[in-house]
């Protein structure tokens, strides 16, 4: 009986290893992500991550693993003062032209005036789908949370734990989401004065560089993308380490989506479905369904 005992321990920890291993991943910048430009501008110290900007370059990174369904998740602290003409980006992405991708991208601006937390998604190469909002905090004066949350109901983009904006699941109707492609995680740094600031209207002052942007304590709590057998696996909501996949995380709580409200309400400068112009009268048609 005694050893059937430890037998039966050994399977328990040995599965929940395998889970563990499959599902989290807590950052070590080194171990865990790759330079993808800016090699002299980028730092990892005590796993923290400093990206930097000058007239020479800008600095990138992305994880080395993809995945598919889950969250990820990092602490950022914006370039500050001004920081007009500059892009941080944080965002998941797949690859080819008709890649999947959800962006948080933060819009530099002049000292005294608010940055613009951009946020966009891709399904299978189609974007065009930006949503902007004004910061209800300082994000230059410490870390923030910005957090990722996907799975196969809907993509919901949090900020210090505040959901801002969801997109959901309408596959079936054709309308295209992104549940069958891998993503990585990248972290950039980078100058964009073209049209980041004011249309493009407000320029980068590089007398003001170096421009520097941190990260800390990323952690990604996600399906590792073993290819496209992944497809099936990650969104299976039999496998117990899917945690995703449980019906409480199709759809935000009351308290959630009174908290989203209130700073959509508030803090929204855009959305692409109200924007009638720019798509001659023809709204997407996701615009027309239920998103909350």
């Amino acid at each position: 009986m005694a050893g059937l005992r430890v037998q039966t321990l050994i399977f328990v920890l040995v599965t929940a290893l395998a889970i563990l291993d499959r599902t989290f991943v807590e950052a070590n910048f080194d171990k865990n992500f790759i330079v993808t430009w800016g090699k002299h501008h980028i730092g990892t110290t005590n796993g923290n991550l400093r990206l930097v900007l000058d007239k020479s370059a800008g600095s990138a990174i992305r994880s080395k693993v993809a995945h598919l369904f889950g969250t990820v998740e990092m602490l950022i602290k914006l370039v500050p003062g001004n920081s007009a003409g500059t892009v941080a980006a944080y965002y998941m992405s797949s690859t080819g032209t008709a890649h999947d991708e959800i962006d948080f991208e933060f819009l530099g601006n002049s000292t005294g005036e608010p940055y613009t937390i951009h946020t966009n998604i891709f399904a299978k190469g189609k974007g065009d789908r930006e949503q902007q909002f004004k910061p209800w905090f300082n994000p230059t004066n410490g870390f923030h949370n910005y957090t990722i949350h996907w799975n196969p109901s809907e993509v919901v983009w949090f900020v210090d734990g505040t959901p801002i904006r969801v997109f959901r699941n309408y596959e079936k109707e054709g309308i295209a989401y992104p549940n069958k492609q891998g993503m990585k995680v990248f972290a950039s740094l980078w100058s964009a004065d073209d049209w980041a600031t004011q249309g493009g209207r407000v320029k980068t002052n590089w007398t003001q560089a170096p421009f520097v942007a941190e990260g800390r304590k990323y952690k990604a709590r996600a399906c590792l993308w073993q290819g496209p057998v992944s497809i099936k696996q990650c969104a299976d909501p039999t496998i117990k380490s899917n945690w995703w996949t449980s019906p409480s995380f199709s759809q935000l709580t009351r308290t959630q989506l009174d908290r989203m409200q209130k700073i959509r309400s508030g803090f929204m400068i855009y959305d692409y479905c109200k924007d009638t112009n720019r798509f001659k009268g023809v709204i997407p048609p996701e615009c027309s369904k239920r998103q909350f």
